[in-house]
């Protein structure tokens, strides 16, 4: 009988989960929030599937996975997988990088809204008995007319920009794996990376976590700046270096910022990030919805009984030739 581990939650936490694999047949579940255990890698040394959430699944553990045939992650970001030996290893990775389009690109657009708007100061104000509409601290300026920067221009970044537009945003993106032409008709004007930072007013990113990304937002890009530009990470937290962030805005290099994303989360509590007015931050919820929660889980899981089966996975971030086998 095949068997998959639940690294991400108990069967009983986990009822989208188990109606997918309970309708595909006999399939054994096992669950282990930590892989580190002994109890856990021995699972791993059997299974034919891993269903994880943000632990790190690494090249050592992929050796020991004999029988696997897949490791899935359920969300979008996979830098903690390390995809390319699980290839050589004849496993499939794969991701749910379709779930939550609409919430993202909705949570960055707000966040965007709440920095134009000086929405914090205000409801502070209130809930401090001060009803005062000319007692604000930095001014509002119109949001029609002004620039929209996008880095990476995606599923996600593409729908930002689409509701940019919506609201008289004029849009400016920036994506290397998307050509000038195709950038232009979705009603972006494709620009490279250095004009990105100095047009924006509003600096929203949309790119994966890789070497080419991993603090592409650092000290120099801030540099180019306006000083009235504010920047929105809804992507990966290492995608931006976030003492150099809480330095421009404490310098006045950059207006503020927005973020759902850190490089370590949960952050300390002492962490300045966290107590910089300027700068807004939410706790990883920009994927978040009723709905796309199921999506995810139902998604990803689906993946899981098509690699088991031998069939190609819909969402796989690698390549391998699947094995037939018996569900």
């Amino acid at each position: 009988m095949p068997s998959v581990v639940f690294a991400h939650a108990t069967p009983e936490q986990a009822p989208v989960e188990m109606a997918v694999l309970n309708a595909a047949g006999d399939i054994e579940v096992v669950s282990h929030l930590s892989l580190n255990t002994p109890e856990a890698r021995e699972a791993l040394t059997t299974c034919d599937g891993l269903v994880v959430g943000l632990h790190d699944v690494t090249a050592e553990m992929i050796g020991t996975m004999r029988n696997c045939k897949i490791i899935c992650r359920l969300g979008t970001g996979y830098d903690a997988i390390d995809w390319r030996t699980a290839e050589q290893h004849g496993i499939w990775v794969t991701n749910v990088p379709d779930y939550s389009i609409d919430e993202v690109s909705t949570h960055a657009l707000t966040l965007l809204l709440a920095l134009e708007r000086n929405l914090k100061d205000h409801l502070d104000l209130v809930a401090q008995g001060k009803w005062d509409y000319l007692q604000q601290t930095y001014p509002i300026r119109r949001l029609r007319g002004q620039t929209l920067g996008i880095l990476g221009y995606g599923r996600i970044g593409s729908e930002m920009g689409r509701k940019g537009q919506g609201i008289g945003l004029r849009v400016i993106a920036n994506d290397i794996n998307v050509p000038p032409d195709q950038l232009r008709a979705m009603g972006a004007e494709p620009v490279d990376f250095e004009t990105l930072m100095r047009e924006s007013d509003f600096l929203s990113l949309h790119v994966p976590l890789d070497d080419s990304t991993r603090r592409i937002i650092n000290a120099d890009a801030l540099r180019l700046m306006k000083p009235t530009a504010f920047v929105i990470n809804t992507a990966r937290g290492e995608c931006v270096d976030i003492d150099a962030l809480v330095d421009a805005v404490r310098g006045g290099v950059i207006a503020g910022a927005a973020i759902d994303v850190l490089p370590t989360e949960p952050p300390p509590a002492d962490w300045p990030v966290l107590h910089e007015p300027r700068i807004l931050v939410t706790p990883h919820i920009a994927w978040a919805s009723n709905e796309a929660a199921v999506d995810v889980r139902q998604r990803g899981t689906e993946d899981v009984v098509r690699a088991i089966r031998g069939e190609r996975p819909r969402t796989p971030v690698n390549d391998v030739k699947p094995e037939p086998a018996s569900v």
